[in-house]
């Protein structure tokens, strides 16, 4: 007589709860653009969304403490002149985010501790290089300052934040819209989707395509890709049918699927967020109701359907919480944050446990906010895994790391004039007199240059209007 044996996991019994009314944010004007990107992003100390704006694109920032009705002359984040379609903390400083949108800039904002009296209207810096608008941005899992962003001109550009300079155009490689990047744990790897229909993983130091696949999901409608940390990568898609359809892809074998489960009819994008701890994916539709979660693993059938949380409400976005920020206390293994017309509701994954103590199996240890690489080292070839924090005593958001940070990047990262590269100490702290008299010979150059230039156009200018006279 054979006996079913049901699958051993700890994660079989993770259950999602809404927080109590008081805990909820009400009374905020989501943004009702037409994007498929999340809307929203979290961190352990705020809560950023996309809201309406007149005249403009905005976002809100709210500390997390700040639950409630949120007063609607709240100060926002104001700066770019069309609608903000995407929004990405900083993993390396929580005080920092980067935000892209239709006017085809990328700005990075320092947000204060306290809430401020009036809106933030300056950048730290504005990244212009795109030629139609941005829809995609994402920070680099391991290295400091080092931000993707991707366009509708089918262009995704790699910038050092600190200084302000773009470090790489990966041209040339996408033949339409772009749906989607995302980069593998160590941040050697991009996996991109696109409106082509391919899946495509690129290397973006060597500006190539590693590996590359037609058609994962043969339906019309858009594709999204992530890696696992593994290297293994899972997508989400439509079957001809214009059923929804997930798969998980070895890059060794990227002919076949390891496996293609089909889930239901609807037509929503599922957005995939995944928490490499747990091995597990959460699948949020935009517009629907409910948040499916599957675990990875390495036996048959590989992807294994956990649970779905099901609320009244559909869903306008989504913001995902890294697990720094998770009360470990009471076994909470994710926290979404779910975006309604007027309202944001913060959703808590647990898994139920008799104990109090410290549950070390579902908390090893995560990445933390410090960055295992600089930029240039990044972009000189070396690779690094995130650095790991315990989560035993909890995690206590740094304070703010004010814009010192930003200024001595914007200043020392620079790469000096001369071919002379010296790594000493003395370097680090402060440029040597010698670099600081080169550059200020080059910038006097520079503004000889363009004299000179200004001056020979006035002149040509002078003598059209003269020949039209």
């Amino acid at each position: 007589m054979s006996r079913r044996v049901v699958r051993q996991s700890k994660f079989r019994h993770v259950f999602g709860q809404p927080v109590k009314a008081d805990q909820m944010y009400e009374d905020i004007r989501v943004s009702k653009v037409t994007w498929d990107s999340s809307f929203c992003a979290v961190n352990p100390k705020f809560l950023a969304i996309i809201v309406e704006s007149g005249g403009g694109g905005a976002f809100i920032v709210l500390p997390l403490a700040k639950t409630g009705r949120v007063d609607k002359n709240h100060p926002l984040v104001t700066g770019h002149t069309a609608p903000v379609l995407d929004i990405d903390w900083c993993p390396h400083n929580d005080n920092v985010i980067a935000s892209a949108s239709e006017d085809t800039t990328v700005m990075v904002w320092q947000i204060p501790d306290y809430v401020p009296v009036r809106s933030i209207t300056e950048p730290v810096v504005t990244l212009e290089g795109h030629s139609k608008r941005v829809g995609i941005i994402s920070w680099h899992p391991t290295a400091r300052n080092v931000l993707l962003s991707a366009g509708c001109d089918n262009l995704v550009i790699l910038w050092n934040v600190g200084t302000g300079e773009m470090l790489l155009a990966l041209e040339d490689m996408h033949t339409d819209l772009i749906y989607n990047v995302g980069w593998n744990r160590n941040g050697s790897l991009l996996v991109t989707t696109c409106k082509d229909k391919k899946v495509r993983v690129i290397d973006p130091r060597k500006q190539q395509v590693v590996a590359e696949k037609d058609k994962p999901h043969d339906g019309a409608r858009p594709i999204r890709a992530i890696f696992m940390a593994d290297g293994k990568i899972f997508t989400t898609g439509f079957s001809k049918m214009s059923e929804r359809q997930l798969g998980l892809w070895d890059l060794n074998n990227f002919e076949e699927p390891i496996a293609l489960q089909e889930m239901d009819t609807s037509n929503g994008v599922l957005l995939p967020f995944y928490d490499a701890d747990s091995s597990i994916v959460y699948l949020c539709g935009k517009g629907d109701s409910s948040i499916r979660y599957f675990e990875i693993t390495d036996e048959a059938p590989y992807v294994h359907y956990l649970n779905t949380y099901s609320s009244k409400e559909p869903q306008r976005g989504m913001g995902f919480m890294p697990k720094r920020g998770l009360d470990v206390s009471k076994c909470e293994i994710a926290r979404f944050f779910k975006l309604h017309e007027r309202k944001c509701e913060p959703i808590v994954m647990t898994v139920p446990r008799k104990s109090d103590l410290f549950q070390d199996d579902l908390y090893p240890d995560t990445p933390g906010p410090e960055p295992a690489l600089e930029a240039d080292e990044w972009l000189s070839g070396k690779d690094a895994e995130p650095i790991l924090i315990s989560l035993r005593d909890g995690y206590v958001p740094v304070k703010n790391r004010e814009l010192k940070v930003v200024k001595k990047n914007i200043l020392d990262n620079r790469p000096p004039p001369g071919p002379r590269r010296s790594h000493s100490t003395a370097d680090l702290s402060s440029p040597t007199l010698e670099e600081v008299l080169e550059e200020i010979r080059a910038l006097k150059e520079m503004v000889q240059a363009q004299e000179k230039r200004i001056s020979d156009l006035e002149h040509k200018l002078c003598q059209f209007t003269n020949g039209t006279d």
